[in-house]
């Protein structure tokens, strides 16, 4: 099929799926599952063939480290991993058919606010095979139709996850068709012109991935296109939990969008805090970009940290706005907390920021003036995820200012209609209703659930 006839065979999937009841589109992920499971060692094979050609890609100076880390499915947990979040998501409540605002509008006149799917979502991707079931779990439970495009570096293991997804919807009464997958980047050039039958484009990866895609389509966007978090360790804060947060953010997963890429620091804490914290992450092997006083603060270490001289460097302008996905981080100093918070807005990405601190007050402002999708107190910024949240998964993170922000789960990828029920003898019509006329009730009616 040709791109048009792609696109037009989901609007179709999606048109044919509304009536589907919630319970049949849980059974479904069940048996997505089931068939995942009997095609594991298959998959698992074909990963590890992406892994090698990667891995020559790697050597060649043609792909990121970090890159060929988000590749392997069969590391850890993943795989587990990404089952589970399938069982998350047929667990939790169904998103759509929920009354939101409900009104009188007249006698035997009423207006409902009711949720509902988006429609046809394209989702490219980079390199994390995974996405392919975190997406499908979530369009399936939310009522949306897919199509979905993998990094090339990832296509023989998206292929057979994709295969796999078909293979058990149609054992189902959803679409086999309901998800699609695609190989190539001329499909996704030529899908993004698909306006008429493709109502949402959610791109994850790369910056310049995303914003190639923003600059290219007509169909809204979702997501973002840097993960640049920050840490702030305010004058308030304490030594132990600066520690525990700024590791942990840090080194948890470094290539993960939600990992600390700027710590800013109090002038405060210059002489306490701040080698302290220096002195834990030269530890685990993070080099540090420092601006002037905490770079001159460092002289300080007694004993000196072996790899001193190896990993604390002079910072540049550039190190503040660059996404490092890698064991390296970014320290500027500012003397109070309007001028982090300022710091912040104007060099983060608005995706997950977080503040150190025992200050109520501190905490407070920092939240409600700092512009991120996520604002934590004393948490590490690796807790911006759908999984972490109870959104059993993810569709993406977005940083924008469209009806979803943060991690897009279920309640993301739905929006609303308005029904309206006219239980009158003889109907309603508008002209009944002005000056000298009738006059609109606009009763709020108690309900989440719609009565018809």
């Amino acid at each position: 099929m040709n791109s048009e006839e792609i696109a037009k065979v989901a609007k179709a999937a999606f048109e044919e799926s509304q009536l589907i009841p919630a319970p049949e589109r849980v059974r479904a992920l069940a048996v997505i599952r089931k068939q995942l499971e009997f095609r594991k060692a298959e998959v698992l094979a074909a990963n590890n063939e992406d892994l090698k050609a990667a891995q020559v890609e790697v050597d060649a100076g043609r792909m990121t480290q970090s890159l060929l880390s988000r590749l392997n499915l069969g590391k850890g947990d993943k795989w587990d991993s990404m089952l589970q979040g399938i069982d998350d998501v047929a667990s939790l409540p169904d998103p759509t058919g929920i009354v939101t605002y409900a009104s009188e509008l007249d006698d035997d006149l009423e207006l409902y606010r009711v949720s509902c799917p988006i429609g046809v979502l394209l989702v490219v991707f980079e390199a994390r095979p995974e996405v392919v079931v975190n997406i499908a779990a979530l369009a399936v439970k939310s009522g949306n139709a897919a199509i979905l495009k993998g990094g090339k570096e990832s296509n023989r293991t998206t292929l057979l996850l994709s295969n796999a997804i078909s293979e058990g919807l149609a054992q189902t009464n959803i679409p086999e068709k309901y998800i699609q997958s695609i190989q190539t980047r001329d499909e996704v050039s030529s899908l993004l012109k698909q306006d008429k039958y493709i109502d949402l484009v959610i791109p994850r990866g790369s910056n310049g991935l995303v914003r190639s895609i923003q600059n290219s389509t007509n169909i809204p966007v979702m997501g973002h296109a840097d993960g640049l978090c920050s840490v702030y360790l305010d004058e308030k804060a304490d030594q132990e939990k600066a520690i525990r947060v700024v590791v942990d953010s840090k080194i948890d997963y470094p290539s993960a969008c939600n990992a600390v890429e700027t710590l800013v620091v109090h002038e405060s804490l210059l002489q306490t805090i701040w080698p302290a914290v220096a002195d834990a992450l030269l530890a685990v092997n993070v080099r540090l970009l420092c601006d002037p006083p905490t770079l001159d603060a460092l002289k300080s270490l007694s004993p000196a940290p072996s790899n001193l001289q190896t990993h604390v460097k002079p910072s540049t302008l550039e190190a503040y706005t660059t996404e490092h996905l890698s064991l390296v981080l970014s320290v500027v100093t500012v003397p109070s907390l309007q001028s982090a918070i300022q710091f912040i807005n104007s060099h983060s990405s608005h995706h997950t920021d977080s503040i150190v601190t025992e200050s109520d007050e501190a905490a407070s402002i920092f939240c409600r003036a700092v512009d991120s999708a996520g604002t934590f107190i004393n948490a590490s910024t690796r807790f911006a995820d759908g999984f972490r949240y109870g959104f059993g998964t993810e569709v993406g993170i977005s940083t924008g200012r469209i009806h979803a922000r943060g991690p897009v789960g279920l309640e993301g990828l739905v929006i609303y209609k308005y029904m309206m029920k006219s239980k009158g003898k003889s109907g309603h019509v508008v002209g009944e209703f002005g000056t000298g006329k009738k006059q609109y009730k606009h009763r709020r009616i108690d309900t989440n659930v719609l009565p018809f």
